[in-house]
């Protein structure tokens, strides 16, 4: 006689077959990425024999990651004791949780009678699916037992019962109480001794079940010793690494992954593994769930976008605070629903900071400003900013921001937004450096170690959105999280860890889930070990230690046209003329060498170079008076050197000089200077100011070729050969300053 049952079965299969086939031969994708992909979208019957029952009085971040591999693997899933108030113990009483025993013996009523019926129960917030129902029905069969617990290496919560486990040759010997799975019968059976309260041991109270032998034998329980069905993280001293080439091996990998115990250490390599178990990530697809959960703002009016609280902090001496403030007001978000915070811990940016407010500050909805005379420590100003927030019904977002980020992307805000998380943190890093704002794993200390996939994310070989252990420096926080969640007024003290690692350490513990999102590329962080204070103007001296930053204000935009051959004049034969210096680079370098104020007198005699002697004199002061000879030597190197194999094919310019400088002309002191040969095989002559405006006359005659530039671009600089054939004079200035500054190249 046919079974039509099984015959219906086998026909399913082989068009299933069929159509995957089909369908990988179409999209070009393996079948292990169209299985689990392909089950999102078909409507699959669940297997009926099996039920996951599991306790969750909040749907917290863990339990949604929870779910989502469930649904992935189209678990049944039944939830107990949602929204109930928890009264199973905390972190300071880690042995309760009595109050799951009382649901789950609650719940199995009603399946008394289902012989059949097979139940997995399990924790939420610290368990993660990695394979299917079938999988997981064939392992628990294939261990001849009624009832499976987890096991773990360690005894809990009672040391004092350990001579009471039988001995196991191998594997893991004591029980855990954080997932088993049993018959329906077997499972009442066991719980029906329950008498205790919610925030007594459930722990103890199943390892005191296990520990009778009469009842073990009764109920037919065993230890899943080998970690067959249950990953317990607990005592795992190696992980087992998920494989981005191959995927997951469902037979080798246990089904339920979990932590039982509340570790940290623990609870961050769940973290790490749900970044990509069940395929949320992979190279071929990438970010599976980044848009899952998405806030739109498309189509809000300016005044119906989320209210925004910026807390700034200038903790230390910061290089490019100017430039900080500037792209702070270039942010794509309306002004009138943005708050600012700004903590000043130094006195050497007041100035910076007044002029802010004083120019800009009634643009936003409010501003409040903590300065240096106020003496508020860094974590206690970091309380005060994120407070603000909490207590205003108004805020919907407080957004942390240190001065050294430099945030390019003028989208920030509405993207962290949209991605719609508790706490998240857009991925900076300093250029060409692994050093970023967040660390993918911790030591067993609380401090930074590297995760495998740490490089990746920094260089964004991997983009998606990550669960990671510590952020710091720019992150946003939903202000619903810090009513609730994170509403102790405290977040950046616990213990002797700095403020940041306080307030990492501080949401880790409520189970909040902290995001790095590496989707866009948003900027970078800047080095602050080597800014000096003493200049007048200290960007001026970053060229070594923030090379980029340093060019985005002091090279001229259009510096890259003309190393490319365009808007670069030649005014007189050999002589070549085009951009190079920002506005802001001549106006401070100006203004530095005024500040130093100890001009040459313009003699014959004199002792700042070698031999004493100067030919030709001018008044004017040294790079290396300033100290500046360094950075200056860099700036030739970088951005006049390779324009100057451009513009004299076949020679390559060595970057010497035995003197730089800057020049001052003035009617009554020196207005011009006597024609002459320069000691240089090439020389270039920057002008620093405008001509009619800050000065008239002046300019550069080139004698042999009767050719004179007379209207000197401010920011532009001449290039010329300086010996043998370009005998030249500095023409009268009539009136005001002009200043030049002047390098000898290849003396």
């Amino acid at each position: 006689m046919i079974n039509l049952k099984n015959v219906l079965g086998k026909v399913t299969l082989l068009l299933s077959g069929w159509i995957l086939t089909s369908l990988r031969q179409i999209c070009q994708v393996p079948l292990r990425l169209l299985i689990p992909t392909l089950a999102q979208y078909l409507i699959v019957k669940p297997l009926q024999n099996l039920l996951v029952l599991t306790v969750a009085t909040k749907q917290t971040e863990g339990f949604q990651r929870f779910r989502r591999s469930a649904r992935f693997f189209n678990y049944k899933v039944q939830v107990l004791g949602l929204d109930e108030e928890w009264k199973g113990g905390d972190d300071k009483k880690p042995a309760g949780g009595g109050q799951k025993v009382r649901l789950l013996k609650s719940a199995l009523k009603q399946y008394a009678d289902k012989e059949d019926l097979i139940i997995l129960f399990v924790e939420s917030y610290d368990v993660l699916f990695a394979s299917g129902p079938t999988e997981l029905l064939k392992k628990f069969k294939q261990a001849k037992s009624k009832v499976v617990f987890s096991a773990e290496n360690y005894i809990y919560p009672d040391r004092k019962l350990e001579a009471k486990y039988p001995q196991v040759r191998d594997g893991k010997r004591f029980l855990g109480s954080g997932g088993f799975i049993g018959y329906a019968p077997n499972l009442k059976k066991l719980v029906e001794d329950w008498k205790g309260q919610d925030d007594d041991s459930d722990q103890l109270f199943y390892t005191n079940v296990f520990l009778d032998p009469e009842k073990r034998e009764s109920i037919n329980i065993s230890l899943d010793q080998r970690s067959r069905i249950f990953q317990n993280l607990n005592g795992a001293l190696v992980l087992m690494k998920y494989d981005l080439t191959l995927g997951v091996n469902a037979k080798k990998l246990p089904c339920p992954l979990m932590r039982n115990v509340a570790n940290c250490l623990l609870q961050l390599q769940l973290n790490y593994l749900g970044n990509y178990i069940p395929q949320i990530w992979t190279f071929e697809t990438g970010c599976t769930v980044c848009d899952e959960g998405l806030r739109s703002l498309t189509g809000f009016k300016d005044e119906a976008l989320p209210m925004i609280l910026i807390g700034i902090f200038i903790e230390q001496p910061t290089p490019f605070l100017s430039q900080f403030f500037l792209r702070l007001r270039n942010l794509h978000y309306p002004k009138q629903r943005i708050q600012l915070f700004i903590h000043n811990h130094e006195q050497h940016h007041v100035m910076q900071v007044d002029s802010f407010v004083k120019d800009h500050g009634k643009e936003y909805l409010a501003i409040k400003v903590i300065g240096p005379d106020d003496e508020v420590e860094n974590a206690e100003a970091r309380n005060l900013g994120m407070d603000l927030c909490r207590k205003d019904p108004d805020c919907d977002y407080y957004f942390s921001l240190d001065a050294e980020i430099v945030l390019k992307n003028t989208e920030t805000l509405r993207i962290l937004i949209e991605q719609n998380k508790l706490v998240i943190a857009p991925l900076v890093s300093r250029h060409e450096k692994l050093w970023s704002n967040f660390w993918g794993a911790l030591s067993p200390d609380g401090y930074y170690a590297r995760s495998e996939d740490y490089v990746d994310i920094v260089q964004r070989r991997r983009v998606g959105l990550w669960n990671v252990p510590y952020i710091s420096s720019v992150y946003m926080v939903k202000a619903k999280a810090l009513r609730s969640e994170l509403d102790q007024g405290d977040l950046f003290h616990s213990g002797k860890l700095d403020a940041d690692m306080a307030f990492c350490h501080n949401v880790r513990n409520q189970g909040v889930f902290m995001y790095l999102t590496n989707r866009h590329q948003f900027g970078h962080i800047l080095s602050l070990e080597n800014y000096q204070t003493t200049h007048l103007h200290n960007d001026l001296w970053q060229i070594f230690s923030n090379p980029e930053d340093w060019r985005e204000k002091y090279i001229h935009e259009n510096y890259t046209a003309a190393l490319k051959g365009k808007l670069v004049e030649m005014p007189c034969p050999d002589v070549y003329w085009f951009p190079i210096f920002t506005d802001t680079a001549c106006d401070e370098l100006v203004e530095e060498m005024e500040h130093y104020g100890q001009w040459s007198t313009g003699d014959n005699t004199d002792s700042r170079i070698q031999g004493g002697y100067e030919n030709v004199p001018t008044i004017d002061i040294h790079m290396n008076q300033i100290g500046f000879e360094r950075e200056w030597y860099k700036f030739l190197l970088d951005y006049i050197a390779p324009i100057t194999e451009k513009l004299y094919p076949g020679y390559y310019t060595k970057t010497q000089f035995e003197l730089a400088f800057v020049v001052r002309y003035k009617p009554d002191e020196q207005p011009s200077l006597m024609p002459h040969h320069d000691a240089s095989t090439f020389t270039i002559n920057i002008a620093l100011n405008r001509v009619g405006i800050d000065y008239e006359g002046g300019g550069c005659r080139f004698l042999r070729y009767n050719c004179s530039i007379r209207a000197p671009r401010k920011g532009w600089t001449l290039m010329h050969p300086g010996r043998l054939t370009h005998y030249h004079e500095g023409l009268p200035t009539t009136k005001g300053t002009r200043y030049i500054a002047v390098s000898f190249l290849d003396p």
